[in-house]
C-alpha cells in the first residue's frame, strides 16, 4: 500500500542527486522543546544541509501574540520567504535536527496554509543524511530575493473558537499529538500555568509514533493507517490535530496527508491556548 500523497516526502537519496538543482529551495526549519536544551539557530550556523535556509518558527509568526509561534500574518510570511530567497515556482524541501520530525511539518503546514503546495519532507531529517556521510556546511547561503505569493487557506487552520463550537457540532475528529500522560493530565505540562488533560472527546495519537524509533522515517502507509484507525479515528471524516503549541500537531497532519486524507486541519494554539484559559472545558 503505497503513500496516496507521496510527494509530501523525499528520500536523502533523492535530496542529494537534486541538491543543485535551480529551483528547489531546502529549508532547515529545527526547533526544539526548552527541557531539550538545544540550540537551532547555533546548531545551523555549525552544521546544515549545503543551501539550506534557516527557517525561525519562533520568528516568522505572529509576534505580538502572547502564545508562541502563532501564524503570522501573509505579508509577514511573504516578506521573510523573500528574504529567505524563496519564491514562487520554488521546490521546497524541509527538515529538522530531531529523531522524529519534530518540527519541520510545521513548516510544511505552514507554507501549505499560505498557499505554497510544492513542498516536501525530508524523511528522517538531518539525522539520517549525516548518518549517511552526505555532506554539510557551516556557511549560510546568499540568498537572492524571490517574490512569494501568499494566500491564506483557513481550510487548513483552526482557532479557539472553532474548536470550541466543535464541541456541540462534532463536525471534526480531534486528535492531540501530545504525550498520554500529558493526554491524560498524569504528567506536568512544561509550561507553567497550564492545567492538564485534553479538549473533551480528542484521541490520543503521540507524535513519536508516526516514525520508526530506529530509523526516524515515517512509518508505511499500512503503519499509519493502523495507528491512526487502533486511536479511534474514522479516516473518512474530517479531523483536527492539536499539541502542545501547534507544533507537533502538524506531524500528525503529515502523517494523515500521506494516507489522502483531505480535510485535515491544525489548532493553531493548540494546548497552550485551551489549558491556559478557564473558560475553556477540560476532561480528564
Amino acid at each position: 500500500m503505497p503513500y496516496v500523497n507521496g510527494d509530501a516526502l523525499v528520500s536523502t537519496e533523492w535530496l542529494a542527486e537534486h541538491l543543485n538543482a535551480p529551483d528547489l529551495r531546502i529549508v532547515d526549519a529545527s526547533w526544539y522543546l526548552p527541557a531539550m536544551q538545544r540550540d537551532p539557530k547555533k546548531e545551523y550556523a555549525s552544521r546544515h544541509i549545503p543551501g539550506a535556509v534557516f527557517f525561525d518558527l519562533d520568528e516568522i509568526s505572529d509576534t505580538d501574540s502572547p502564545l508562541p509561534h502563532m501564524l503570522p500574518s501573509p505579508e509577514k510570511f511573504a516578506s521573510r520567504m523573500r528574504r529567505l530567497g524563496i519564491g514562487d515556482g520554488n521546490r521546497i524541501i524541509i527538515y529538522d535536527g530531531s529523531d522524529n520530525h519534530l518540527s519541520a511539518p510545521r513548516a510544511w503546514w505552514m507554507f501549505r496554509v499560505f498557499g505554497h503546495e510544492d513542498v516536501a519532507v525530508l524523511n528522517g531529517g538531518l539525522k539520517k543524511w549525516m548518518l549517511e556521510g552526505r555532506p554539510t556546511e557551516d556557511l549560510p547561503p546568499l540568498p537572492r530575493e524571490r517574490h512569494f505569493t501568499a494566500r491564506w487557506n483557513d481550510l487548513l487552520v483552526r482557532d479557539a473558537e472553532q474548536m470550541r463550537a466543535n464541541l456541540s457540532s462534532h463536525r471534526e475528529q480531534v486528535v492531540d499529538a501530545r504525550s498520554k500522560g500529558r493526554f491524560e493530565g498524569t504528567e506536568p505540562e512544561p509550561r507553567a500555568g497550564l492545567r492538564g488533560g485534553h479538549i473533551p472527546g480528542s484521541v490520543c495519537v503521540p507524535s513519536a509514533t508516526t516514525t520508526d524509533p530506529e530509523t526516524g522515517l515515517f512509518h508505511s502507509a499500512e503503519k499509519l493507517k493502523e495507528i491512526f484507525t487502533r486511536a479511534g479515528l474514522d479516516l473518512s471524516k474530517p479531523i483536527a490535530t492539536t499539541c502542545g503549541s501547534g507544533v507537533s500537531a502538524c506531524n500528525l497532519a503529515l502523517g494523515l496527508h500521506l494516507l489522502g486524507h483531505r480535510q485535515v486541519a491544525v489548532y493553531d494554539g493548540s494546548w497552550t491556548e485551551w489549558g491556559g484559559r478557564a473558560d475553556l472545558p477540560v476532561e480528564r
